[in-house]
């Protein structure tokens, strides 16, 4: 997969979206804004927990949009693969596979 042009493409459905329910997607960058400040745990401590989420749940854009978010908050491979085998051990084969998913998508966005 090509997470950066499945990512643009999400981004452009998304955006659609808003402008057909503002009202909702302002609420949703709020929470998300407040969700994600740093306070006892840090933004990326908080970011690992969502891809762990997103894995379970197996929401392909929501593994773009928490590893490329990852990557600019400087996670490092080391990292996610032992957020990975957390959520794989949780999770089960289905977990694996989108984990797979999650491993691909850092090395695409860690490549710039």
């Amino acid at each position: 997969m090509d997470w950066k042009a499945f990512l643009a493409e999400t981004e452009g459905h998304i955006n659609q979206f808003a402008k057909d329910v503002p009202a909702t997607m302002k609420g949703f960058a709020q929470m998300g804004t407040a969700a994600k400040t740093n306070g006892a745990l840090s933004e990326k401590t908080k970011e690992f927990i969502a891809l762990g989420i997103a894995t379970s749940t197996r929401c392909d854009s929501c593994i773009g949009f928490h590893v490329r978010s990852l990557v600019r908050l400087g996670a490092t491979l080391d990292e996610l693969n032992e957020v990975l085998a957390m959520t794989s051990y949780m999770g089960g084969g289905p977990s694996i596979t989108y984990s797979a998913k999650a491993r691909e998508a850092f090395e695409q966005f860690s490549a710039g």
